[in-house]
């Protein structure tokens, strides 16, 4: 049973190469994580080394953990041959 007031995010299980990009991002100092905007909607905070930006839309339960790993992904294929 839930908490009382807690918010529901969603599951999503990573995939191996999901999990892999996130950690090469983090041990890079790249860091990417959602931002509540209401109890069903969050935006995403790209913090690279210090810089940080926000995504300009917003994102549901679940689809949120698909965009977060999405854009691991790509920040590590854009970065892992040049840090």
């Amino acid at each position: 049973m839930a908490k009382k007031n807690s918010i529901e995010m969603g599951d999503y299980v990573p995939k191996t190469e999901e999990y892999d990009a996130m950690r090469w991002c983090i041990n890079n100092n790249i860091k990417i994580s959602p931002k509540a905007l209401s109890t069903i909607k969050w935006s995403i905070i790209i913090d690279i080394k210090g810089k940080i930006n926000e995504s300009p839309e917003a994102f549901g339960k679940v689809v949120i953990w698909q965009k977060i790993f999405e854009y691991y992904k790509y920040y590590y294929k854009k970065y892992e041959n040049k840090i």
